[in-house]
């Protein structure tokens, strides 16, 4: 989660001491009528399958999985306090080891934030290094790192897979320097045209090498990209979906094209209460239902739109799960969940799992898809 730019004096109050809660602006768009609060609003309750242990100290961001040749499900993610991955069994939640240190060298890491995982490989942003990361699987091997001449504060990614290679998208949330109060302040709108920087990955001789291909970042009333983390595309249908965390603005996804164009439309800013945070594409044959998140200090609420028409289709909280940063969707089917998972970070602390089964049981969503 990212702050908001101008924030009053009362809304500094209930800060958190590294990244603040979501807290509904005076300035932010009135919410609709059919959402006015918790109570009123459709929200069902889906138990979490597990919840892995909690690590204050960590502060735990965002997470990714992998399945092992063996049939093992890891479930990794970003430890931005203590600057490592920590890595839990994906089917149970017991921690299985820590990856990584403070620093510059391969393998360690400064402030990791975004992770994704495609293939056999491991992709981190590291925001106080300025870079992406790129690890082998199992052993969590260095491949290179790349970025740290492009990029200001990074926070999110998305890898595309692209024949040999990869595109990888990484959000950008530079700022102008800091207010009396301390705040980050908001660079004016024609300086918002690099949000999203799009790169050329590849691997040659074991290292993997990247180019800049595109700065993406609209630079309208409507399209620009204010605060930003969480980014997925969907090739498909051409469209990268970035999340709008300026909630002095609104909380609202902005749906852009590959090639980094803003495509006019904006989803989300009625059901959402507190900030928009993760984001995922879960397919179901050519259909499918964008995740996406409402990150409330008490409880997140994770809202599912249509994949084609960004009609909202439904939303779910958990028993425990708030306060959410990143979320992952394990689609592949693994012992402990036959239908895949959604995994989601529990309140800077751990990670929580639901079996896709229960979330498509609450929600009334088809659990076999075509082809």
């Amino acid at each position: 989660m990212r702050a908001s730019h101008g924030l009053s004096l009362l809304a500094l109050a209930l800060l958190t001491a590294c990244r603040p809660a979501a807290t509904p602006q005076a300035a932010a768009p009135a919410a609709s009528p059919t959402a006015a609060d918790a109570s009123a609003r459709d929200v069902a309750t889906v138990a979490e399958a597990f919840l892995t242990p909690m690590t204050p100290e960590d502060n735990i961001d965002s997470p990714a999985s992998w399945t092992t040749p063996e049939g093992q499900v890891w479930l990794i993610a970003t430890a931005k306090a203590t600057d490592k991955l920590v890595v839990y069994d994906g089917q149970t939640g017991a921690k299985l080891r820590d990856v990584g240190s403070l620093g510059t060298a391969p393998g360690q890491f400064d402030r990791p934030n975004g992770i994704a995982v495609v293939d056999d490989l491991v992709l981190i942003v590291e925001r106080d290094n300025h870079r992406v990361q790129v690890l082998q699987l199992p052993d969590f091997s260095p491949l290179g790192v790349f970025g740290a001449d492009d990029l200001r504060k990074p926070y999110g990614l998305w890898v595309n897979k692209q024949g040999n290679g990869y595109d990888v998208y990484v959000t950008d949330s530079y700022d102008a320097g800091e207010d009396a109060q301390g705040n980050d302040v908001l660079p004016p709108l024609a300086e918002l045209d690099k949000r999203v920087r799009r790169y050329a990955l590849t691997l040659e001789g074991g290292k993997a090498q990247a180019t800049l291909t595109a700065s993406i970042g609209d630079t309208t009333e409507a399209g620009a990209l204010r605060v930003v983390e969480s980014i997925w595309g969907d090739p498909a249908n051409d469209r990268l979906l970035i999340a709008e965390e300026d909630e002095t603005y609104a909380s609202e996804f902005k749906v852009y094209t590959l090639e980094g164009r803003f495509s006019g439309a904006t989803f989300g800013r009625d059901a959402f209460q507190a900030q928009a945070e993760g984001v995922m594409l879960r397919t179901c044959g050519k259909d499918g239902w964008w995740i996406t998140t409402e990150q409330g200090k008490q409880r997140s609420v994770f809202h599912l739109f249509d994949r084609h028409s960004l009609k909202h289709v439904g939303a779910f909280q958990g028993n425990t799960v708030a306060n959410t940063d990143g979320i992952w969707s394990m689609q592949a089917p693994s012992a402990r969940f036959p239908h895949g998972a959604l995994y989601a970070v529990h309140d800077d602390q751990g990670v929580v799992a639901f079996d896709w089964a229960s979330i498509a049981k609450q929600l009334s969503l088809p659990l076999e898809c075509g082809a």
